[in-house]
């Protein structure tokens, strides 16, 4: 639907800009082949059969992909791709990528290009510019963040990468369940091996038992400082929210924005052995707002328009990589309804605090006074030791009876080190555990393992002090492979891994104490095997060096019914978090730091999954255009 901001579909019957005879969406119905377009409003459903006067639309199937829209006066050719492209800010903006979920096509906004050209977006000659400095940055279709991806729970997904850009790529779907499709999970090396310069490859997954919000991000290096987005999973056709429904939803990205070239910035830290640069900014949906002593940032920043009285979704997601962030809107409270796609109990609050990779979804409700309020996303960090970027990212709330030249209410951003406000949020999440949505938790534990994390210090003649800052688990620093470990897993393939990853601390030390005397760490890609539906309790501890965030794309539930579960727990410097989860998916599973500085120091690892003797238990052979090493 070309309109000005990405838009879900079922949003679109209550729109009233749209115009019926210029302005549509698609719903492909694979039961009946009918292909149905509806224009504006929910009574005017027109069929393929029979196009109403001044609208013509063609179509073409092939592998289950719609290729083609032609609208009275101007044509569309949607290629159902990401194209990954080094790209430069754009005056006009650029095609959207068409994702095809399931037995639904959903086409992202945007203008639609010239009869006859290639829709692939091409860079355009302008720079991206940030904090008064232009450069070339990585980019899907041209954006930054990048598109929306909607999407209903039980839709299969099937999204096309391109690669246009010199260097490796590959993208993750951050937080999907990923049922028997390892191979679509993303993370370079660990599932498959990048897609090259020039190359493509087709990501096809279901949602299975999942709604919410997540997000989508490259999986190598530290590209996923500027090649993310959202992933907004509706409830299925019918099923209403467990919470009042909103009168309009809104993604908000937080990230971090680096001056100069990120992949210089981490290539520089691994030659030095130190630590890298932090950022320079953080960002609300691709904005810093306003920034002292930059001129040109004055215009800059996101605003939300809002309507007095009216309850808004917010699905609020931190795509930064290195800061946890906490979130606040002047003179608002928030209402917690969901984290990492899962449903909570709902508690109110004036301060979210979120991590790298975790994502929540708040109601917020416009009922102050007509005016314009500060939004405001600053960096938490309580260990002295760790360098952040203390910028705040900031964007505006206004109300649309507002005076848009008005005086803005402002908000006090919290002190960086405020462990008591973090705990507040953190301690007041629980688990909706209602009976539509239960909490699973394993009430008996097969296998109990226990990680600790932290950071170390290894030998290295070249770096600039002799030494080389590494992290581990269980004082394991994982050395990232040449060929894909799913891979090598499915193929038998000898000399890529080990599997005797340790499930507990090689040496015992005060736990709950500074940490072992010893700071060098061993070396190795060593994994942890599982059998099929065994039952894990992984409990970690950190350092008091290290806050870390941890993901792995198929762990669910908690250590109790009331609390939530999380894709992406949070581990508290020189504190536990504990998890539980059944390995009832098959394949190569990655556990890493979401801090990407943490990732690439070598503070992952990963868990192997054995086959299950059931039909629909067993890893299937990779797709045919799995990309080779």
């Amino acid at each position: 639907c070309p309109v000005e901001k990405d838009l879900p579909l079922d949003e679109v019957d209550s729109r009233s800009d749209i115009s019926p005879e210029r302005d549509v969406y698609v719903n492909f119905m694979w039961d009946s082949r009918n292909l149905d377009v509806a224009c504006g409003y929910p009574t005017k459903t027109l069929s393929i059969k029979a196009p109403p006067p001044k609208l013509k639309t063609t179509w073409h199937l092939q592998s289950r992909i719609l290729y083609r829209l032609a609208l009275p006066g101007r044509s569309m050719h949607t290629n159902p791709t990401f194209s990954v492209e080094r790209s430069r800010e754009r005056k006009k903006q650029q095609n959207g990528a068409l994702f095809m979920a399931g037995s639904r096509l959903g086409v992202l906004p945007a203008p639609v290009a010239d009869p006859g050209k290639d829709s692939t977006p091409q860079v355009v000659a302008n720079n991206f510019t940030r904090l008064c400095s232009a450069k070339s940055i990585i980019t899907v279709n041209g954006r930054f963040p990048g598109p929306t991806l909607y999407a209903r729970e039980g839709d299969t997904v099937i999204v096309k990468v391109a690669n246009h850009v010199q260097e490796n790529v590959t993208i993750h779907w951050h937080g999907i369940r990923q049922l028997t499709t390892g191979w679509a999970d993303g993370p370079a090396y660990v599932t498959q091996c990048p897609i090259q310069p020039g190359q493509n490859y087709a990501y096809n997954f279901t949602l299975t038992g999942q709604r919410g919000t997540l997000l989508w991000h490259a999986h190598i290096m530290w590209q996923r400082a500027t090649v993310h987005g959202a992933i907004v999973i509706l409830p299925k056709r019918g099923v209403p929210y467990p919470f009042p429904a909103p009168h309009k939803e809104v993604v908000l990205i937080l990230a971090e924005w680096w001056k100069s070239d990120v992949e210089a910035v981490i290539n520089e830290a691994l030659q030095s052995g130190l630590a890298p640069n932090v950022s320079d900014a953080h960002t609300i949906n691709g904005h810093a707002g306003p920034v002292s002593g930059c001129a040109s940032s004055a215009r800059d920043g996101f605003t939300l328009l809002v309507d007095q009285g009216k309850t808004y979704l917010l699905r609020i997601i931190n795509a930064a990589l290195n800061d946890d962030l906490f979130f606040k809107v002047a003179g608002h409270l928030m209402t917690v309804v969901e984290v990492d796609a899962t449903y909570t109990k709902h508690f109110t609050i004036d301060t979210l605090l979120i991590a790298p990779g975790q994502t929540t979804n708040v109601l917020l409700t416009a009922d102050q006074g007509a005016g314009r309020y500060l939004v405001t996303a600053s960096p938490f960090m309580d260990s002295p030791l760790v360098a952040v970027d203390n910028s705040t990212g900031m964007a505006t709330v206004q109300y649309t009876n507002a005076v848009p030249t008005s005086a803005i209410a402002t908000t006090k951003p919290p002190p960086r080190n405020s462990t008591s406000l973090a705990s507040q949020f953190i301690d007041s999440l629980r688990s909706l555990n209602s009976k539509q949505y239960p909490a699973s938790v394993p009430s008996t534990v097969d296998h109990s393992l226990l990680f600790t994390v932290g950071l170390g210090v290894n030998p290295c003649p070249a770096c600039t002090n002799g030494s080389r800052v590494v992290a581990a688990m269980n004082n394991v620093t994982f050395m990232m492979p040449t060929t894909a470990l799913l891979q090598a897993h499915y193929f038998n393939t000898s000399g890529v891994f080990t599997t005797d990853f340790p499930g507990q601390p090689l040496i015992a030390f005060n736990y709950t104490g500074s940490g072992p005397n010893n700071t060098q760490t061993m070396n190795g890609t060593r994994l942890y095997r599982l059998p099929y539906n065994a039952s894990v309790q992984l409990d970690r501890k950190a350092t008091p060096s290290i806050y870390m965030a941890t993901t792995s794309s198929w762990s669910e539930g908690a250590s109790t019914s009331s609390t939530p579960s999380r894709g992406t727990p949070a581990v508290p410097s020189a504190g536990w978090t504990a998890i539980r989860f059944r390995a009832d998916n098959p394949g190569v599973w990655f556990l890493h730091c979401h801090f990407e500085v943490h990732t690439t120091w070598g503070l992952k690892m990963a868990f192997v999954v054995d086959d299950g003797p059931g039909p629909n238990q067993s890893l299937p052979p990779p797709p045919k255009d799995l990309p080779a090493c």
